[in-house]
């Protein structure tokens, strides 16, 4: 009889370990290395998966890395400082960035948030190279299929992706060639920070008679997908600016710098 309810206990937990591993993520769209993957579609973030780095499983536990004993440490990981079980050696408070600018200079910061409803994507920098308004890229976007987050698309579903976005497009004089030119180049993998092509944007201050006057662009820079933020010290302290983005179907002047203006 003991031998019974041992083996039941031995196979439920079996069947409850087969059952909570199969899990499968929706593969992030336009942040992978495929050349296909701009058909897949980001999944509904939530508290273990925001839908742009699809790095965990829905129990919290990162994809890909084997589970550990209790008391296990992972590979490489330090134990944690005295103090107690979790102790957390307190972080360094953040620096005003401000406080340490040079005098009579400009950092141009940021400038790449996205539309929460794109989950990452930036939506506007491929609709203005496409030369479509962002709403339309948007409505093609929302008739691809999602691949697993272990593998990129089959040739069948990609096919089809392909053209789900051309029935849309197509009617804007959007060719195949063109889709995967765009999408070939802002493509990238979210995962670790990373951020799709872009120019980092540069200016410099005119000072008349220790009064900030001016502010020049030395350079536009390209790929921002929304307005970065100017920080200006003058001779006298903070001064603010304002920047404004122009979208363009060239890649070297698409999402770049068009003005800066004093406040």
């Amino acid at each position: 009889m003991k031998k019974s309810l041992i083996t039941l206990s031995i196979i439920s937990t079996l069947s409850l370990t087969i059952l909570g591993g199969a899990v499968v993520l929706a593969q992030d769209p336009l942040q992978g290395n495929a050349a296909d993957e701009i058909t897949s579609v980001s999944p509904k973030p939530n508290a273990a998966n925001d839908g742009l780095n699809c790095d965990k499983n829905q129990d919290g536990h990162p994809a890909n890395q084997p589970r550990l004993k209790a008391g296990e440490r992972p590979k490489g990981e330090k134990p944690a400082p005295r103090g107690g079980a979790g102790a957390v050696t307190p972080s360094a408070p953040p620096s005003d960035s401000n406080s340490e600018q040079a005098a009579n200079t400009v950092v141009i910061s940021g400038g790449f948030q996205t539309d929460p409803q794109d989950k990452g994507r930036p939506v506007v920098l491929i609709a203005a190279a496409l030369g479509v308004p962002t709403e339309v890229f948007r409505e093609a976007f929302s008739g691809v299929t999602p691949a697993g987050l272990d593998r990129g698309p089959t040739s069948e579903e990609a096919q089809k992706n392909k053209a789900a976005l051309l029935k849309v497009l197509a009617p804007y004089g959007i060719t195949n060639e063109r889709l995967d030119e765009v999408s070939n180049y802002y493509r990238y993998n979210g995962k670790g920070g990373g951020l799709w092509s872009h120019t980092q944007a540069t200016a410099t201050l005119t000072v008349t008679d220790g009064v900030v006057t001016g502010i020049t662009i030395t350079n536009p820079g390209s790929g921002y997908s929304s307005n970065p933020v100017i920080s200006v010290m003058g001779p006298n302290g903070k001064v603010t600016a304002t920047a404004e983005v122009v979208y363009t179907k060239d890649f070297k002047t698409n999402g770049s710098i068009s003005s800066i203006k004093l406040n």
